[in-house]
């Protein structure tokens, strides 16, 4: 008989040899439990960072450009056509623009280069293509291009030269 009252010990839930295994389940699912907490919370921290950093950048508007300032390339451009051509002369007025102060210092400093660069440029022309609006664009970007390469060659910086424009356009 003493046998199987063993057997129930063993069997009984009440038994001390259950109590560990109980105690151990408690423990492993605690633990497990305070690993979801700590997770969710380092999650929930990330997200909430995360957005707080797209808010900021999505509210930071960008500062708005500097006013375009001109300067006149003085006294206005008159050239020659070369060949027989009915429409001998072009009168031209510059202006050139940029937002940088500095590039239009060094504009202003390098004026007589820029003028005879254009002044070489626009007697290279021909009546024909100034007669049409696109050569009249065409024209403009050529000037442009003739001013950045000057202000690029005096240590400026091209791409902030804007653009060129004809103030008077006059064929005769």
């Amino acid at each position: 008989m003493a046998k199987p009252q063993t057997a129930e010990k063993a069997s009984s839930p009440d038994s001390p040899e259950a109590a560990p295994a109980k105690g151990k389940s408690r423990i492993l699912i605690a633990g497990v439990l305070a690993l979801v907490l700590v997770g969710g919370g380092v999650g929930g921290f990330l997200y909430w960072k995360s957005t707080r950093g797209a808010e900021t950048k999505a509210v930071a508007k960008p500062a708005p450009p500097a006013p375009l300032l001109f300067i006149p390339v003085d006294p206005p451009f008159v050239v020659n056509f070369q060949g027989e051509q009915t429409v001998r002369f072009l009168q031209l007025e510059v202006r050139l623009a940029s937002r940088d102060p500095l590039t239009i210092e060094l504009m202003k400093a390098n004026d007589p280069v820029i003028r005879n660069d254009l002044l070489l440029l626009f007697a290279e022309q021909k009546a024909a293509e100034l007669a049409t609006h696109a050569g009249k664009q065409k024209l403009r970007s050529d000037a442009l291009k003739e001013v950045r390469r000057i202000v690029k060659s005096a240590g400026g910086a091209p791409e902030t030269v804007e653009a060129v424009f004809f103030t008077t356009f006059v064929m005769q």
